[in-house]
């Protein structure tokens, strides 16, 4: 049966739906699918979709969020690619959309992430699933912010994506919305990812500072780089996933973030 749904960029897609062949293009989003109980319909995902790791053996490697290799996915015959907008590189998405139905997200809020999960179980036949899914992140980030409020929880961050140069998660970031709703203040005012320097950090004056375990690897060995020039401040690793991924691991981070404020609380 064929039918036509509008993705998060206002485009029109026409698929057989339910779709048979999917290619997932975006590592959140391959767990959410695999998730929704769609492991038979995934033929191919990028080599950054390591969740669920039993299944990422067995699939198709297309390449990388931001260089796929679009001969591959021609090989596959994807009846629906699911991707990005900030994930993947526009040429490879548009040169995709010329002969694929590509259905694309565009997330900077949780609110979106939930909507996203919404349209993909609309887009993949999992509507009960994806209504789960949601069920179980809106409570708990629900209980997230009444935590954060009744404890007072509302210390200053600055959070690390990236080394030489540094750089942070700014505002209109779904990182920033994260941080916000676990009861946290993103001293960083650029929007995006901009490049700071450690003076203008420094002068920023944030009371934690996250590095995250991605896209770069920050391990320990990083954190008394900081450290030196942030004695006030406490310098800690991050798990990357829980903070920025939109898809169904945002049920497994209600727990991390629970464990991250009676952490605070605890100090």
């Amino acid at each position: 049966m064929q039918k036509t749904f509008t993705d998060q960029l206002g485009n029109n897609i026409s698929i057989n739906w339910p779709p048979k062949r999917i290619v997932s293009v975006v590592p959140s989003q391959t767990e959410l699918l695999f998730d929704l109980g769609l492991s038979e319909q995934i033929v191919g995902l990028t080599k950054f979709c390591i969740h669920p790791i039993e299944m990422f053996a067995a699939k198709q490697k297309v390449g990388g969020t931001k260089k796929l290799r679009i001969d591959v996915i021609r090989e596959l015959r994807p009846d629906l690619i699911i991707g990005n907008k900030e994930e993947n590189s526009k040429a490879d998405i548009e040169l995709l959309q010329q002969e694929f139905p590509v259905w694309m997200s565009d997330i900077y809020h949780l609110e979106d992430a939930m909507q996203t999960i919404t349209d993909i179980g609309d887009l993949v036949d999992r509507q009960p699933e994806a209504a789960y899914l949601n069920h179980l992140i809106n409570a708990g980030f629900n209980d997230l912010q009444t935590l954060a409020l009744s404890k007072g929880i509302d210390q200053t961050v600055a959070y690390v994506i990236w080394k030489d140069p540094y750089m942070f998660a700014g505002r209109n970031t779904f990182i920033d919305d994260i941080l916000r709703k676990i009861g946290l203040r993103n001293v960083v005012n650029e929007t995006r990812y901009p490049e700071i320097e450690v003076a203008e950090l420094i002068a920023l004056n944030p009371q934690f500072v996250f590095l995250s375990s991605e896209p770069y690897p920050f391990k320990e060995k990083h954190i008394e780089e900081l450290q030196r020039f942030l004695p006030q401040a406490k310098v800690i690793l991050v798990d990357g996933e829980m903070f920025s991924w939109y898809g169904s691991r945002l049920v497994k981070a209600v727990q991390y973030f629970f464990d991250f404020q009676n952490q605070l609380l605890s100090e």
